[in-house]
């Protein structure tokens, strides 16, 4: 274990700073993103990872073609979905948060999931797309993405065009970069409520930096960079245009929406910064309970209408593979709120209001990394797994921890990112009405029932999981540790006491 951490150390600084030839035609723009399954009028297409590259690349032999031109349907339902996933933290995962926190913290929550949202969303665009979604090496991207240049194209006096899953589609790549940047903002965000009411608003941010720039931009590379369908023009070059991938999706690993780069991801960050930060004050001793589960609902609702743009988003077009994931996201998240209460009804001998919107939360994270790639059938069972498992998570598994996940980012986010991850592999199976994923990007051919392994796939998928739970737990005890030293992590417990709304930011919720 110690030399993997070890290697995972060692490769983080390579790979940030060892970033090869990367340069890019300005005709092939950058590489762009998100993964899964999307169609085209010829055939369907599913892909485990982010799409890159773009418009139409050619052999050298080949005559001259022009570029596509991006559809103002795609175009349009992508913006929406911006918009969607924006409302997901702001102002969802705020009220969501902040109604579960106790009153004298309430603005305090709501401040550093909005401060950590603008933060990244500005890191995001002067180095993060560039590093998560241009040509490095596995790891990494590289700067050609810079403060977004190349965005114009001036040689050819327009926008540059991003891929899609499918070959000749395209949308502008200045909407591909604003949706991932809502992806970004969010990932962050989330970390904030495993050490909510105790942490000091300075070390949060700073500890952002570190996070976003060390774990969130290489994960999100690894799992969802690759040079687009349009790059498989023959088999000859196919295995090159696979090596230039990012290393998870090199794998064949599936994430439609972020089940491994951002819940997982910001799960494990959080669990370390619960663990690192320490306990609050009187935890396990005084009563902690939510001070506003109306606000909790609200937020909850919110993050459930958002979360449409977040999946079905992700299929990059407005075709049939971006319904299934709206629909799955449907079906999931509404099995899982009935699955949490029959839970906690049969355990605990009511069913609660938190319950529910919890249960809510933990179907729409489950679903996330399936959301394009299982049939309704199989998104049906993951939502009920995952409320039976994330009640379990914010229960049993909590008190194994011995960790003070304040609002269980780990039970909900880690548990339910886990089991979406590895179920993907199950019902993606043709066979179990999934829709198989791409064998051959050049022929564009899908995978039949008799040739898809479901064992070979969710071992693909569990390996993914491991590589970003040691990389984002790497990073993290890091990050936080470095934060420890320089400006220290935790206010002190006379600050603690009178609550972080005041003491951090001199206002109350509620007067005073």
């Amino acid at each position: 274990m110690k030399k993997l951490i070890s290697a995972l150390v060692l490769s983080l600084g390579l790979s940030l700073f060892s970033f090869g030839a990367h340069a890019q035609d300005s005709a092939a723009s950058a590489a762009v993103a998100s993964s899964t399954a999307t169609e085209s009028s010829v055939s369907a297409v599913t892909s485990s990872a982010a799409v890159a590259s773009v418009a139409t690349v050619a052999s050298s032999e080949a005559a001259p073609v022009a570029a596509p031109t991006p559809e103002k349907g795609d175009t349009s339902w992508m913006m929406v979905s911006t918009l969607l996933v924006l409302m997901m933290a702001i102002p969802g995962l705020a009220l969501f948060y902040g109604g579960l926190v106790r009153s004298k913290n309430m603005l305090s929550v709501l401040m550093q999931v909005m401060v950590t949202f603008a933060l990244l969303t500005t890191l995001w665009f002067v180095y993060g797309y560039s590093l998560a979604f241009t040509e490095g090496n596995a790891f990494i991207g590289g700067f050609d993405r810079l403060m977004m240049k190349g965005i114009w194209d001036n040689a050819a006096g327009t926008f540059a065009n991003a891929a899609t899953f499918s070959k000749g589609v395209v949308i502008p790549e200045i909407v591909f970069a604003v949706f991932q940047a809502t992806f970004a903002g969010i990932t962050g965000a989330l970390i904030v409520g495993a050490f909510a009411e105790r942490m000091k608003f300075s070390a949060v941010m700073v500890f952002m930096v570190i996070w976003f720039t060390f774990s969130y931009l290489p994960v999100a590379h690894m799992v969802w960079f690759w040079m687009g369908p349009d790059a498989y023009s023959s088999k000859e070059i196919a295995d090159a245009m696979t090596a230039k991938a990012g290393f998870i999706w090199q794998t064949g690993a599936l994430d439609f929406a972020g089940g491994t780069v951002v819940h997982i991801n910001a799960a494990v960050a959080g669990l370390v910064g619960a663990y690192m930060v320490g306990k609050r004050v009187g935890y396990g001793k005084e009563s902690m309970a939510p001070h506003n589960l109306p606000l909790t609902m609200v937020g909850a609702a919110l993050l459930w209408v958002g979360w449409f743009g977040f999946n079905a988003g992700s299929a990059l077009e407005a075709n049939g593979f971006a319904a299934l994931a709206f629909i799955n996201t449907f079906a999931a998240t509404s099995v899982a709120v009935l699955a949490w209460c029959v839970t906690e009804g049969v355990l605990r001998g009511k069913a609660s209001m938190l319950g529910a919107a919890s249960g809510a939360v933990a179907g729409l994270v489950a679903i996330t990394p399936a959301a394009g790639n299982v049939g309704i059938g199989g998104a049906l069972i993951i939502g009920a797994i995952a409320g039976v498992a994330c009640f379990w998570g914010v229960s049993g598994l909590k008190k194994l921890l011995k960790a003070d996940d304040t609002l269980d980012v780990f039970g909900v986010h880690g548990v339910g990112g886990i089991i979406g991850a590895l179920l993907t592999g199950v019902f993606n199976s043709p066979a179990l009405g999934g829709p198989g994923y791409v064998a051959d990007w050049v022929s564009v051919s899908m995978v039949t029932a008799a040739d898809y392994s479901i064992i070979s796939q969710v071992w693909i998928q569990a390996k993914a999981v491991l590589i970003t739970v040691v990389w984002s737990g790497v990073v993290s005890v890091i990050a936080f540790k470095v934060v420890d030293l320089t400006i220290g992590l935790r206010v002190t417990e006379e600050q603690e006491r009178e609550g972080l709304d005041i003491s951090s930011h001199g206002e109350s919720a509620y007067g005073r």
